[in-house]
């Protein structure tokens, strides 16, 4: 009687463990979809107007922005896209010197919870908008990175990298 018990008391505690497991799990890392993916930084209140306009053929209408090292902009990003925000979703970020490109998409693909914005790179991460649908803009605001040099932005919806949506936010 006491092997039954024993057994009985066995089945339950790996059922409670196997259906523990079986929880929806967030791949992102972020602890909420409107968690933001940005380390906090000083924000302007007002900027540099820069206008970056994204489409269907995955492609940024600018490659290149050039800035003054410190000086506050005012970003938006325009979807003139007609496809849905599913399939063809846009959005842009601007990151940091030093992050592979390769693992930093990687972790973004995976980030869908959080616009395909890797929380883990937060500390890493200018500024980015939000995903946007066709016909959507967005604006962001920040201060150019003080250090002169060269930032990469990109899009980080999947594939949208890959096939050439990206450029460069050039610091003199």
């Amino acid at each position: 009687m006491k092997t039954l018990s024993s057994l009985t008391t066995l089945a339950a505690v790996l059922a409670a463990l196997f259906l523990a497991g079986c929880g929806k799990k967030d791949p992102s890392g972020a602890a909420a979809p409107s968690a933001p993916a940005v380390a906090a930084r000083a924000v302007p209140t007002e900027g540099r107007t820069v206008e970056v306009v994204g489409n269907d053929s995955m492609k940024f209408n600018v490659t290149e922005i050039r800035v003054k090292a410190g000086e506050a902009i005012a970003l938006t990003l325009k979807n003139a896209g007609t496809m849905p925000k599913f399939s063809m979703g846009h959005n842009l970020v601007l990151i940091e010197n030093g992050v592979k490109l390769s693992d930093f998409t990687s972790d973004a693909s995976q980030a869908v919870k959080a616009d395909y914005v890797p929380a883990k790179y937060a500390a890493k991460i200018i500024a980015h908008t939000k995903l946007l649908g066709p016909g959507e803009s967005d604006t962001v605001l920040f201060y150019a990175p003080k250090q002169v040099g060269r930032y990469d932005f990109l899009c980080t919806f999947p594939g949208h990298f890959q096939v050439g949506m990206k450029g460069v936010l050039i610091v003199d």
